[in-house]
């Protein structure tokens, strides 16, 4: 087939983007010509590489030159899309692909209009109430309020609907075109990771979602309790320098971007997710590969499809900071407790097995 993926750009070390880089070359290696278009890649490198075999091609909308600035983003959004719906559409006619996906990125408007002939499906690597819990006030959050109900109708439109999680699906309102499909691990981890070294690390992009302030506040409970012991948070992003603020005084580590996840999990003994939404976090998936216990909030959506809670980690009521903080703690001072949860972890990370989850994708495609 030809299967074209749409989505704001492949510059990001992050979960969404890895899962693509890693479907693309899955599917290009079974013999499928996929392209990936980009709005937004405007000559930067490629986070994660690609086979040769898998085209890109940037569309350069520049819909992220607006972030942040209200008014801008008030008026050249309209200017944007009409631009970006002239340019996919030229790019579908001439390439003729039989699926085109998006990602979520800026088309789910207007997409399923355009008469190419290629089936539309949309995929989505976040919750139905991304929009709403940022918890903005003002123009913003009736803007927010807005666009999460149009979301609600554009899905609807698209040949296929694929969440990562069941919870999910029924949050968007389980509409007849919804499917179930989660992410693959992007590895194969042949041993476990040790667990005996004093760190528990953090990865994501350093922004509201990823909650990172709720972490440094339960480390501040915890890190007296725990000498010895450090938080290493890896990822870079807007809000890092408040964080390293926040911090001050308290064993952090802020490691940046590492692209090679073995160098973090290797040395790491717990894995703490702290997000306030996610759609399913690659970071459990990851963990649970290496064998190491998660902590992690009971946000809407993922966690608990990862997490066995008192299994192979311990899910925490969503927004308890002191919870969060004993959960830490527990795992800190009762290392059989530890090791025990970090072997069940391993033993049931073969339930995120590519070949299992491209299988699935497969049947998806064919049956379109």
């Amino acid at each position: 087939m030809k299967i074209i993926y749409t989505i704001a750009g492949l510059y990001r070390p992050a979960g969404m983007e890895r899962v693509l880089t890693e479907k693309a070359a899955w599917l290009s290696a079974a013999g499928h010509e996929v392209t990936i278009v980009t709005t937004e890649q405007q000559g930067r490198p490629l986070a994660f590489p690609l086979p040769e075999a898998v085209r890109t091609v940037d569309l350069a909308i520049g819909y992220e030159d607006d972030n942040g600035k209200l008014l801008s983003k008030l008026f050249r959004h309209p200017w944007r899309q009409l631009r970006h719906r002239r340019l996919l559409r030229k790019l579908l006619r001439n390439v003729k692909p039989d699926v085109t996906i998006s990602l979520f990125c800026n088309d789910e408007r207007f997409l399923p209009s355009l008469r190419d002939g290629s089936k539309k499906v949309l995929e989505v690597h976040f919750s139905a109430f991304k929009r709403l819990q940022y918890g903005r006030g003002g123009l913003w959050g009736l803007i927010d309020r807005v666009r999460a109900k149009a979301d609600l109708k554009a899905v609807r439109r698209f040949d296929r609907f694929v969440v990562l999680t069941e919870e999910d699906k029924g949050y968007w309102g389980s509409p007849g075109n919804a499917m179930v499909i989660p992410n693959p691990l992007p590895f194969k981890v042949a041993r476990p990771a040790s667990l005996d070294n004093r760190r528990i690390a953090a990865i994501g992009r350093l922004c509201y979602q990823k909650g990172f302030d709720r972490l440094i506040d339960a480390w501040r409970i915890v890190s007296p309790q725990a000498p010895g012991w450090t938080l290493s948070i890896f990822g870079d992003g807007e809000d890092h320098k408040a964080l390293e603020k926040q911090a001050e005084g308290l064993p952090v580590n802020f490691e940046g971007n590492v692209s090679d996840p073995e160098k973090i999990y290797r040395d790491t003994s717990i894995v703490a997710l702290t997000s306030r939404y996610e759609g399913l976090p690659m970071v459990l998936l990851e963990a649970q590969a290496y064998g190491i216990p998660a902590v992690s909030f009971d946000c809407k959506c993922g966690p608990s499809d990862v997490i066995a809670d008192g299994v192979n980690g311990i899910l925490v009521r969503e927004g308890n900071v002191e919870a969060f903080a004993e959960a830490l703690l527990k795992l800190i001072r009762d290392k059989e407790t530890l090791v025990a949860m970090g072997k069940a972890a391993f033993e049931g990370a073969g339930k995120w097995s590519p070949e299992k989850i491209m299988d699935k994708w497969t049947e998806l495609l064919e049956n379109l």
